[in-house]
């Protein structure tokens, strides 16, 4: 089973855009992400991203090159939100999956999945990044990458 965590892209600055979307950089950035995951044949069961703009464009552009079954906008992936039942599920469904949200939530995920506690940072997410996850008996991180390094 792999899971890709993915950070939202840059977003305009709440004082101009009080709904948060993507900002052209973070458009493009996401867009190099994105033509990654088709360059390596991507393919999951869903994406679940968080209902605010930002997680909703960016999961549209990553839906345009990677393979999925079902797109799914969660009320569960909030930056503060809890990330014990998530995790729960994920383990589950037992399927590939990308989430695309927000920190502290990503890092509190990964840092779970790793370690068994949600308090270390083990992970320094960017936006538009995508943070690889692959799980036989132990989650194990296989790669990460950033729009900077593309």
């Amino acid at each position: 089973m792999y899971l890709y965590l993915v950070q939202h892209g840059v977003a305009l600055p709440e004082d101009k855009d009080s709904q948060k979307h993507l900002s052209p950089e973070g458009k493009k950035a996401t867009r190099k992400v994105a033509k990654f995951l088709r360059s390596k044949n991507a393919e999951v069961d869903s994406i679940w991203h968080s209902k605010k703009m930002r997680s909703i464009q960016t999961a549209k552009i990553l839906s345009e090159c990677v393979s999925y079954q079902r797109i799914l906008a969660r009320d569960d992936l909030n930056p503060n939100d809890p990330v014990e039942v998530i995790a729960d599920e994920i383990q589950d469904l037992n399927k590939d999956i990308i989430i695309v949200g927000h920190l502290p939530f990503l890092q509190k995920l990964a840092s779970l999945f790793l370690s068994g506690s949600q308090d270390k940072q083990l992970i320094s997410f960017t936006y538009s990044g995508v943070v690889c996850f692959e799980y036989k008996d132990f989650w194990r991180l296989l790669w990460m990458v950033t729009p900077e390094l593309l």
